[in-house]
């Protein structure tokens, strides 16, 4: 998979590019959690008609679901498809969530992620992402984080 077109909003065309990835990448954590993550279940048609989705790569290989809340910036989901995995999508799409949270006047992006996904747990911390909270929401456990974002320098 190509990493070649950088970030972009997702447009009505990209909803099944969307869904494959999101379940691609998420799709092995189901054995270990034992559900399935909600971002698989995620209506993604409504997520794109809402201009929260947004894609990379050619073909689409990376997803970053973003939602302007009053005071920051959620980081919904962000998805690899395996194929892509250590070529920098992940990367490109969380500095891509921070220019979009100054971009919005956004001094913060928040975030959270399944207790059982410990890779995350190793990555948000090492990339500037504080802990904020662990908390159970229905059938998940989720521990909370949040990273500030300065304004950009004129």
């Amino acid at each position: 998979m190509s990493s070649a077109a950088g970030p972009r909003a997702a447009v009505a065309g990209d909803v099944e590019a969307v869904r494959a990835v999101t379940d691609a990448a998420y799709g092995h954590y189901v054995a270990r959690i034992g559900i399935r993550p909600a971002p698989m279940d995620a209506d993604h048609a409504a997520g794109i008609a809402a201009g929260h989705v947004h894609v990379t790569g050619t073909p689409v290989s990376g997803v970053v679901v973003l939602v302007p809340r009053g005071d920051h910036l959620f980081l919904d989901s962000i998805a690899v498809h395996p194929d892509a995995r250590g070529t920098g999508l992940g990367r490109q799409l969380l500095e891509y969530a921070e220019e979009r949270a100054r971009a919005l006047g956004l001094p913060e992006i928040r975030l959270y992620t399944n207790a059982l996904m410990w890779e995350n747990q190793r990555l948000y911390p090492r990339i500037g992402y504080e802990f904020t909270e662990r908390r159970v929401d229905g059938v998940y456990d989720r521990l909370h984080y949040r990273k500030s974002i300065p304004a950009k320098a004129d």
